[in-house]
C-alpha cells in the first residue's frame, strides 16, 4: 500500500503548528482551514518535500479547443485511459470543440481535472478543487478520486468549507494554531440529552435566539436554511449569512424536531422543507442541496439515507 507522510520537519514554521500526519491509498483525506492555513500548508509542501499542488494555477491552453487540450496533455503524459473514456469520464463530450477562453469555470475545471487523473503523479494534493463549481462538476471530482483509490493513490485535499471537507474525505482534520484535529464524520455517537431539552409542545410563540455583537436577535424557525457546528457551538444559517447560537446541536435538535429539521450528519441540522435534491455521489456518499440562494450542499450521512428517504415518501 503506497503511503505518504507530512512530518514534523515540513511544517515546521511560524505560520504552522507542528503535526505527522500519514496518507494511504485507500482512503482520501481533506484539512479544512482557512485560506493563511491553506497558503502556508502549500507552501510548506512545495518547498520542503518539492510536492506539487494541484490548484488550478498551472497553465492550460485558452486559445485551443477543450479536446485539443485534453488530447495534448493525454499525449505528454503518455496515459494509457483511452482518450474517449477521459472525455466521458469528465462530461467533456458536449464541448470538445469549445475553445477553452468561452468555457465556463466549471468545464475548464473538469479539463483541469482530466489533466490531473493523466498526469500519474503520486501523492496528489489538491487546493480547493470545488470552489465554485456545478453540480456535475462536483459529481466528476468525486468519480475522480475514486479512480484515484482504484490505484492506490494517497490523496490530499484542502478547503475552506467544511461541506466540501466532510462530502470528500474518507477521513478529515481541522487545521488551526492549536495543531490539527479530526473532525467526527459519523453521527452514531452522539445522542441528545432528553432531558434537559424538551420539544415546544406547540409551533406558536417559539424564536431562535442568536447573539450578534451586543444584541440578541429572535429568528422564526422556519426561517433557518440549516445549522452547523463549529468548534463545539452552533451556527445558524440564514439566506447564506451565519448567526452564532448559545446552544449546541444536541440541545436545539429536540427544540426544532417539531418544525421539521432533521439531524442529517453529526455537524448539521437541516431544514427539510427548504431541501431541494437528495444528491447520491457514489454508493456510500450523499448530500442535502437547499433551496437557498447559494444552492448550498449538506453532507447526509451514509446511515441516514433509508430514513430520510422514508420522511420524504420515497420508499
Amino acid at each position: 500500500m503506497a503511503h505518504f507522510t507530512i512530518n514534523q520537519k515540513m511544517t515546521d514554521s511560524d505560520s504552522l503548528p507542528s503535526f505527522d500526519l500519514t496518507l494511504d491509498g485507500e482512503t482520501v483525506t481533506t484539512i479544512y482551514g482557512d485560506n493563511d492555513m491553506q497558503t502556508a500548508l502549500v507552501d510548506a509542501l512545495r518547498t520542503k518535500s518539492k510536492m506539487p499542488v494541484f490548484d488550478q494555477q498551472e497553465g492550460l491552453y485558452h486559445r485551443l479547443t477543450v479536446g485539443d487540450n485534453v488530447g495534448f496533455f493525454h499525449k505528454w503524459f503518455n496515459c494509457k485511459v483511452p482518450l474517449p473514456e477521459v472525455f466521458v469520464l469528465f462530461e467533456l463530450q458536449n464541448c470538445l470543440k469549445k475553445p477553452l477562453h468561452r468555457c465556463t469555470d466549471s468545464e475548464i475545471r473538469r479539463v483541469y481535472f482530466a489533466k490531473y487523473l493523466m498526469s500519474g503523479i503520486t501523492p496528489t494534493v489538491f487546493r480547493e478543487p470545488l470552489h465554485g463549481v456545478d453540480i456535475k462538476t462536483i459529481q466528476t471530482f468525486i468519480t475522480l478520486l475514486e479512480k484515484f483509490k482504484e490505484r492506490h493513490i494517497p490523496v490530499l485535499i484542502l478547503v475552506a468549507n467544511m461541506e466540501h471537507a466532510l462530502l470528500l474525505g474518507d477521513v478529515a482534520y481541522k487545521l488551526q494554531q492549536s495543531g490539527i484535529h479530526p473532525i467526527e464524520l459519523e453521527e452514531d455517537e452522539v445522542q441528545p440529552d432528553e432531558t434537559s431539552f424538551q420539544a415546544p409542545a406547540s409551533a406558536n410563540l417559539f424564536k431562535v435566539p442568536a447573539k450578534v455583537d451586543d444584541k440578541v436577535i429572535l429568528f422564526d424557525p422556519l426561517e433557518i436554511d440549516y445549522i452547523e457546528s463549529q468548534d463545539g457551538k452552533a451556527m445558524m444559517v440564514i439566506n447564506d449569512a451565519s448567526y452564532p447560537m448559545e446552544s449546541t446541536l444536541s440541545e436545539i435538535e429536540k427544540k426544532l424536531e417539531v418544525y421539521g429539521f432533521y439531524r442529517c450528519h453529526r455537524s448539521y441540522i437541516v431544514n427539510l422543507q427548504k431541501v431541494r435534491e437528495i444528491i447520491t455521489w457514489s454508493k456510500n456518499t450523499y448530500s442535502l442541496r437547499m433551496d437557498n440562494k447559494s444552492q448550498s450542499t449538506i453532507p447526509l450521512s451514509r446511515t441516514k439515507i433509508q430514513d430520510i428517504q422514508e420522511k420524504f415518501s420515497l420508499r
